[in-house]
């Protein structure tokens, strides 16, 4: 193995040890919970999943020490990256090798089509320690190939027979392992003994639930991003000329865009939840805009920032139903793709969508509307990632206050530059936060596995405690799943956890957002992550999952203050 030049932050991050659940200090057993139902559609789900549906809730708690064979387990590193995917390899390494010297760990190459085609590599303490508390996931590379097909179930199990694989770890966000449930139960179906645990990752925050507080990923990436922020609302108001439209990661969900938002007080901040709630047009996106940036400019602010989720094109009501029939429209008309010409492709939606749908496409600038019938994702929607959301807005906002600025009513001047944010909070340095939750996601891993367990996701509960309080466990994977329309069909997913508009993160936003918008000086500049100093400094948990579990703080009220 190739010696890995360090940084001197990387030197030091290698010596800090992940704390964890004060159950991991002994001798771990499980305990067994209340039978689970899925969140929806229960006959559909139970149809599907007759062997893994309705297993108990699992609680790691203290028990005796047992004798265990050897294993050999597989650990998968699926989908987009986030920070501290190392992390829970290093707590499955540390776990097996606590239950058994002789336990080994196997890592597939390239994500799922490393299981598939046979590529591995064996984790070794020498490689396992290079990785321990870094970034990204490059110690065996990830993919984003899907686990749907039966030859690729029979393949992945070949590939395991022969290295006398017992268990599989695979570590993603809600597609990965709505794919591990379905690989859990084809390989219970078959008697094929091979154990499937999941892992809760995704940056966005979405796959979120009861049991499932945060994925992992998510805090180190909203510092990240809310850091960025920070550094341009500083430069804002210092030259007092540019209102900076900036898109953060998160195209199904705003929960980035929120979590940021509490951390940076921005000017501005676009919730996709809210706007589909309210019915907002794109219209009335713009005269939201608008009017704040009239207020700012009467004031003498001719400067701001405006958050935008990656998602939102896709959440206002006229886009989401054009979006949708476009996914239909594709999906059915095979010839569709054997067009030569973007033109000649427009022009053939236009013949098929329904008038009113047909109406806003036409309204659309060209170059969106290609994206919107060109560029999809694995399932045959849309990819509104690609699409940027906030170069259209400052294309219709600026020509929306020249059309006041010629009635008269706005005598300012809008000069806009525009951001997107996503790939640099992917693969950072893990924040305390993620370093410890990631680990003892790990290690809860090594212990489900050895107990036997299949068709579960690890969790970890009580995150806003000290991290010895926090509770390990493990939730079956049905527990999450619903029916959802993919590539034009019904298909069993994990369903997407969406930003709360009843909920304390949101009301926070609701309540501070017009004086955040009109105040001079109430920009917040988060600062870089901090790794080393005082724990209110270096170990808070996301600001969203403080109020959302505001009965439970620790940190000191000062802290909380600061939230607003």
């Amino acid at each position: 193995m190739k010696t890995m030049k360090k940084s001197f932050l990387e030197i030091a991050r290698a010596s800090y040890k992940p704390r964890f659940p004060v159950v991991f200090e002994g001798e771990v057993t499980i305990k067994e919970g209340d039978a689970t139902e899925s969140v929806s559609d229960r006959s559909e789900i139970k149809e599907i999943f007759p062997t893994t549906y309705g297993m108990p809730l699992l609680t790691l708690i203290p028990g005796e020490k047992k004798e265990s064979a050897p294993l050999n387990v597989g650990v998968i590193l699926s989908g987009g990256q986030a920070p501290g995917g190392h992390n829970v390899i290093s707590g499955l390494f540390d776990g097996l090798k606590r239950l058994n010297p002789e336990n080994k760990l196997y890592g597939f190459l390239g994500g799922p089509s490393g299981l598939v085609d046979h590529q591995f590599m064996e984790l070794t303490a020498k490689v396992v320690d290079n990785y321990r508390n870094t970034g990204g996931f490059d110690i065996i590379g990830s993919g984003r190939t899907k686990l749907e097909e039966e030859w690729q179930f029979m393949k992945s199990a070949d590939g395991c027979k022969k290295m006398n694989i017992s268990a599989l770890l695979i570590i993603g966000g809600d597609d990965s392992n709505t794919n591990a449930c379905v690989l859990a139960e084809y390989y219970l179906q078959k008697n094929i003994p091979i154990q499937v645990i999941g892992c809760p990752k995704a940056i966005d925050g979405d796959l979120k639930n009861e049991l499932i507080e945060i994925p992992f990923g998510f805090d180190t990436a909203c510092k990240v991003y809310s850091e960025l922020i920070g550094n341009i609302q500083r430069d804002a108001s210092s030259s007092r000329k540019y209102w900076h439209f900036i898109r953060l990661m998160g195209q199904s969900t705003s929960h980035i865009t929120l979590e940021c938002a509490l951390q940076s007080h921005p000017n501005i901040c676009l919730i996709s939840e809210e706007i589909e709630a309210k019915n907002m047009t794109l219209d009335d996106v713009i005269e939201y805009i608008v009017k704040i940036i009239v207020f700012r400019s009467n004031e003498g602010l001719e400067y701001g920032t405006v958050l935008i989720p990656e998602g939102l094109f896709e959440f206002i009501p006229v886009m989401k139903r054009l979006i949708a029939e476009l996914n239909e429209i594709v999906a059915e008309n095979t010839d569709f793709t054997e067009l030569n010409s973007d033109e000649e492709r427009r022009e053939y939606v236009k013949e098929m969508l329904h008038p009113e749908n047909c109406k806003v496409f036409r309204s659309l600038p060209k170059g969106i509307a290609n994206q919107l019938i060109l560029d999809r994702d694995p399932h045959g929607n849309v990819q509104v990632s690609p699409i940027e959301t906030e170069k259209l807005l400052i294309e219709m906002v600026g020509k929306r206050l020249a059309q006041l600025k010629a009635e008269g009513t706005y005598k300012g001047n809008f000069s806009a530059l525009h951001h997107f944010f996503g790939y640099e909070g992917r693969c950072a340095t893990p924040t305390n936060f993620d370093a410890d939750y990631t680990y003892s996601l790990g290690k809860t891993a090594a212990i489900l596995i050895a107990e036997g367990k299949t068709g579960y996701i690890a969790t970890i509960a009580h995150l806003t405690k000290p991290s010895s309080n926090w509770v390990a466990g493990g939730m079956p994977f049905t527990r999450m799943m619903n029916m959802e329309q993919r590539s034009g069909r019904m298909k069993p997913v994990i369903r997407k956890a969406m930003v709360r508009l009843d909920g304390k993160p949101f009301k926070m936003l609701e309540q501070y957002r017009e004086k955040w918008a009109c105040d001079m000086s109430d920009f917040i500049y988060p600062g870089p992550i901090q790794y080393f100093g005082p724990t209110e400094v270096c170990d808070q948990p996301p600001r969203t999952l403080l109020l959302e579990h505001e009965e439970e703080l620790t940190v000191p009220q000062l802290l909380v203050d600061e939230l607003v």
